[in-house]
């Protein structure tokens, strides 16, 4: 016997304001930045990234977007799915992508006002100093992304991978 039960979600929420249209020189101004900082950083890494920021700063429409783009640049989908609780499952993750999540956690939060020294030290070991600034600013500008995102109320469940912004 089979039924067919369609599922009712929530309705989708309305973008509060479209800034990019209405601020369209910082628009260009951020996907020019974006563009900049992602230079010398591996792909996959930096979306890993992107996703862990998005995470912590609560964008969907960051998360939606790069966990598509994680996909499409062939990272695995139990990587993806374990990035919220990174520390729990470090196996999944080699050295140099632990440091790069532990520094995108301390950059994001900035809770105390500063990234920790012993945090720093362990993202300059596994980063040539140029390799670490590009990080540094991949992290800076992925924050910057969320919090457009987030006040500005953008919606996921759109974006297909490779469409930027």
């Amino acid at each position: 016997m089979t039924t067919d039960q369609t599922v009712q979600y929530a309705p989708e929420h309305t973008q509060r304001l479209d800034w990019a249209t209405l601020a369209p020189d910082v628009f260009k101004a951020m996907v020019r930045l974006d563009a900049a900082a992602r230079k010398g950083v591996e792909p996959k890494l930096l979306e890993l990234v992107k996703i862990r920021a998005s995470q912590i700063n609560h964008c969907a429409l960051c998360l939606d977007m790069h966990s598509k783009d994680a996909l499409a640049a062939g990272e695995s989908v139990e990587r993806i799915i374990q990035l919220s609780a990174w520390e729990e499952s470090e196996h999944f993750y080699t050295e140099k992508e632990l440091a790069a999540l532990e520094l995108t956690e301390a950059v994001t939060v900035l809770t105390d006002g500063f990234v920790p020294d012993e945090v720093y030290e362990k993202a300059a070991k596994h980063f040539e100093e140029a390799e670490l600034a590009q990080l540094i600013a991949a992290i800076t500008v992925i924050n910057a992304w969320n919090r457009f995102g987030v006040a500005c109320r953008r919606v996921p469940g759109h974006y297909q991978p490779g469409q930027h912004a």
